[in-house]
């Protein structure tokens, strides 16, 4: 290839596109039409195709048009993250990843896995925020956060998940509710009595209501929260029961005197994924922090 196949002309070549004129992609970029001409009669030269035709609506690429944009919008995009990667060295952080997480993660495990990467790490900066699965997905998806933690019962359709930790979902009652002294429960039999709802439109919610409509019944909740905290508070206050992870609720448990009872449905043995667009896109300091996430699930 000669010097005409370089990042500035396929970035020209992209603008023809969008803009559908010459003029107008010129505009765009700041720079005068006959340049834009030239570039793209010596890349056309130079690969020995017809990349651009005029027709009514204007300049559209032909098919080798279209390969070539699809490539060079790939190229540009790697590009500018690689850029973005390196900046961050320039200015003495040494990397940087957002990283979203459901509650449920925030809760159990995710806190403590993050600060052994940072032990090691202490260059590196991370962007950690709470999030429902459903904004976590459309993040992920959007380019806008490097990669997200939670339950894997949701929709990531498109993206590549890698696997993470698991939990155990229990019934949370106070010492003296009538289903205190069991040992573990179904979930159906949970229905017969005041429920505590955690974090409103959540996938845990969803799910809940869900699996109570298969057994033909219904869950309804007296109240809702949005914390752990505070729905541990409202069930020692007994003012209802809740469907809660074991590994997060344990400690409050004994602090309030709490019954956790396991639930015995195959369904609440809670799997979490690490997703992303791909592993190919992730930054090379976001890479290393999913390794370590992973090596940690792996040992634990």
């Amino acid at each position: 290839m000669s010097a005409a196949f370089d990042p500035v002309t396929l970035r020209l070549f992209v603008a023809v596109c969008e803009e559908g004129n010459i003029a107008r992609a010129a505009q765009r970029e700041a720079i005068v039409a006959s340049a834009i001409s030239k570039r793209i009669a010596a890349l056309e030269a130079d690969l020995a195709v017809t990349l651009l035709v005029r027709g009514r609506r204007g300049i559209a690429p032909t098919a080798a048009g279209e390969a070539l944009l699809r490539q060079a919008r790939a190229m540009l995009s790697g590009m500018g993250r690689l850029r973005a990667e390196l900046s961050e060295f320039a200015s003495g952080v040494h990397g940087s990843v957002r990283v979203l997480a459901s509650i449920s993660v925030l809760s159990e495990f995710l806190p403590d896995d993050l600060a052994g990467f940072l032990g090691q790490y202490q260059a590196v900066r991370i962007s950690l925020e709470e999030r429902v699965s459903s904004e976590i997905v459309r993040s992920v998806r959007e380019g806008s956060a490097d990669f997200g933690v939670l339950w894997d019962a949701g929709d990531m359709q498109g993206l590549q998940t890698l696997p993470y930790r698991a939990d155990q979902l229990c019934l949370l009652t106070h010492a003296e509710h009538p289903l205190a002294q069991r040992q573990s429960i179904a979930f159906i039999d949970a229905l017969d009595h005041d429920t505590v709802g955690v974090v409103p439109g959540s996938i845990m919610e969803t799910m809940l209501r869900r699996y109570a409509a298969m057994a033909g019944r219904q869950w309804v909740s007296r109240i809702q929260v949005s914390t752990l905290d505070a729905a541990c508070r409202i069930v020692a206050a007994r003012l209802g029961v809740a469907v809660l992870p074991r590994e997060a609720t344990e400690p409050y448990a004994q602090a309030l005197g709490l019954a956790v009872l396991p639930l015995q449905d195959a369904w609440a043995r809670r799997r979490f994924v690490i997703c992303m667009r791909s592993v190919e896109q992730l930054t090379a300091t976001a890479r290393l922090l999913v390794d370590h996430l992973q090596r940690q699930a792996v040992g634990s």
